[in-house]
């Protein structure tokens, strides 16, 4: 087993939950154990909020000097504020698709077909469409017509003017003055068009990496302008989408074992396994942050890894139940006070050792790569002194706000899919 320093156990305690009850083995069968698992499961947001503020905590004691300056008397903040993505999946239904990406929805490994930038990818997946005079719909661009494209056309620079702003934000109208003088910039334009719009089918199967890039440079940009709340709060979230990148389960659309037969697997992998394990035998030091020269294809290569995994996650705990005792496999526990049926210790226990410490390697892959990504940010924004930044107090309205996505999620409606459900 291995050890760690008593202050570093200490300060672990307080990310994972640690006060499990004697397990005792119920004789369940195998649909039982599976249903009660997927009820605990979607008590589990990704890794756990624990883990998410865990990651981000400890990323930023990996910083340089230089940034430590800044960050060390936000810690507490760019630490609990980890979860607030997780929070506004029970305020918009926008917020879901950045924290997965469904690639087998796209194929099969490298996944050639699927652009790796996010406006490439957004034309991709796009159409556009004008309503006429007459009350019909025409398609302008896209459904894998070539001749609505028209390649001679700048599409690109459309996207980025008028479909990028708009993107996650309800509204998916479109200025018909500006689609047609647009198109008749390629001696195109559309009779007696009243309206236009478009719809984009990017975000149905997640679009986490591409929204990792985006981030990335709202977070340098940040840096540059020494906007302190945006450096803390772009850092707590892409610290956030960054720890879910390295989960194997969100980047499958068999991400819950629902297509297998193994429903509740997602939290079983990413929370109760830390919980159990990670304050005992887990190791955090992960060395100094790198600088990422291209974070676009750092960010693809994070969740195509994880990809690489998700056939062991799944099938290894699909063989380790057929060999496991049933009456071994689920059990009562307690949490936040009340006795629920979670995967027991053993049965957990012979999980971790088959995938080999995978869970480990992928939470301190996750917090030194959330150390470089902040680092990269600081770095291409021109190494700004941050030690004389201040940070303005919190406005009535930034108050309201967190209230208000605070009650949406006290409410427990998440909106979009639920991960671990």
């Amino acid at each position: 087993m291995k050890k760690i320093p008593l202050l570093l156990a200490g300060a672990l305690a307080l990310l994972f939950l640690g006060s499990f009850g004697p397990e005792r083995q119920p004789a369940t069968t195998r649909n039982q154990a599976t249903n009660r698992l997927a009820c605990t499961a979607s008590a589990a947001p990704d890794w756990g909020f624990f883990a998410h503020r865990r990651i981000n905590r400890l990323a930023a004691l990996t910083l340089p000097p230089e940034m430590m300056v800044f960050f060390k008397p936000n810690i507490d903040w760019v630490a609990d504020h980890a979860t607030d993505p997780d929070m506004r999946r029970y305020a918009t239904p926008w917020e879901g698709p950045r924290h997965y990406i469904d690639l087998d929805e796209y194929g099969t490994p490298p996944f050639d077909q699927l652009p790796r930038r996010f406006l490439p990818a957004l034309q991709q997946h796009t159409e556009i469409f004008a309503v006429l005079e007459n009350g019909d719909t025409l398609m302008v661009y896209g459904g894998g017509n070539p001749h609505t494209e028209q390649p001679d056309l700048p599409w690109e620079q459309f996207f980025s003017q008028h479909i990028l702003p708009k993107f996650s934000s309800g509204d998916a109208s479109l200025n018909v003055d500006s689609l047609q003088a647009f198109l008749k910039t390629g001696d195109r334009e559309i009779p007696g068009a009243l309206s236009a719009f478009f719809q984009e089918n990017l975000a149905k199967h997640g679009i986490l990496p591409w929204h990792l890039q985006r981030i990335q440079g709202w977070l340098t940009n940040a840096f540059r302008q020494r906007d302190s709340k945006r450096i803390l709060r772009y850092c707590a979230d892409i610290g956030h989408y960054v720890g879910d990148a390295h989960v194997p389960l969100h980047t499958t659309s068999n991400y819950n074992g629902q297509k297998t037969g193994q429903v509740g697997i997602h939290g079983f992998w990413e929370s109760r396994i830390p919980e159990l394990f990670a304050d005992e035998e887990y190791d955090y030091f992960v060395g100094k942050p790198n600088y990422l020269p291209q974070t676009a294809d750092y960010f693809w290569d994070v969740v195509l890894t994880s990809h690489s995994m998700v056939d062991s996650v799944l099938g290894i705990e699909r063989a380790l139940r057929l060999s496991f005792p049933e009456d071994r496999q689920m059990c009562p526990d307690m949490r936040n006070g009340r006795v629920i049926i979670a995967p027991c210790r053993d049965f957990a226990a012979a999980y971790q050792e088959a995938m080999q410490g995978m869970v480990e390697r992928r939470l301190r892959a996750a917090i030194q790569a959330v150390a470089s990504v902040w680092y990269t940010a600081w770095v291409d924004a021109g190494q700004p002194d941050l030690s004389k930044l201040d940070l303005p107090p919190t406005t009535e309205e930034e108050l309201r706000e967190e209230e208000a996505i605070r009650q949406k999620f006290n409410a427990g409606k998440i909106l979009g899919r639920p991960e671990g459900d």
